[in-house]
Parts: C-alpha cells; structure tokens; sequence
C-alpha cells in the first residue's frame, strides 16, 4: 500500500538549515516584514548609503566623461596592472589566514587553562 502523500504537499515553508524561505512569495513577505520591523536609526544607515551610492555614481559617471580622449601611457597601465594583482594578493592572503585560522582552532573563544603543578591556594609557584 503506498503513503497518501504528495511531495508539493510535503514541502518546507523553509530550506532546511539555511533558513531561506522556499518560494518566492515567501522570499517577498519576509524582505516587507523585515522593512517594517527596521528602527529609525535603520532607515538612516540606508538613506546615508544611498545617498553615497548615487553620489558615488555621479562622480563617476564625471570623471568617465571628463576624461574622454586621454591617453594613458604604457607606464599607466603598468601601474594598473601591478596595482590589481597587488590588491589581489592582498585579498588572496587574507581570506587565505580566515580560512586558516578557522580550520586551526584560534578562532576558539578564550579559556583559562591551569597547570596541574599549580598550587591551590593561588599562589604563584617560585
């Protein structure tokens, strides 16, 4: 005899352990429950990051038409080149010693650790 189920019916309103809402809708409903439950001091952090972004995109979009028609020397790109890959190893390096670090144990949280040769009464041993 086979189960009465339906595996559309059986579905998760969640993916498992990431907590990542199954449909779109949901995915919706979450971002419009997030919004409203955001204080003022939110609301501001993301009026200041807008407001940078645009003004970012304005600079840019300056600088982008200013500097039509010039040329950069070979030595331009040089230091281009060497700049990026410098950025690169940089960014490399780092998440190389996160993943370092995480997977040796020194991102353990602090513990006091005692000798077995010391005292009880806390005294410091000579």
């Amino acid at each position: 005899m086979k189960p009465d189920i339906s595996l559309h019916e059986a579905a998760p309103e969640t993916i498992k352990g990431l907590g990542v809402p199954a449909n779109a809708t949901a995915t919706i409903d979450s971002i419009a429950i997030s919004m409203r439950s955001m204080g003022i001091g939110a609301w501001l952090v993301v009026a200041v990051l807008l407001t940078l972004f645009v003004g970012t995109v304005f600079v840019s979009y300056l600088g982008w038409t200013s500097a039509a028609g010039a040329d950069v020397p070979a030595s331009g790109y040089i230091a281009l080149v060497i700049g990026v890959i410098c950025s690169l190893a940089v960014g490399f390096g780092l998440m190389a010693l996160v993943f370092y670090s995480s997977r040796a144990g020194y991102d353990e949280s602090a513990r006091l650790v005692q000798n077995d040769d010391a005292p009880s009464d806390g005294s410091i041993p000579r």
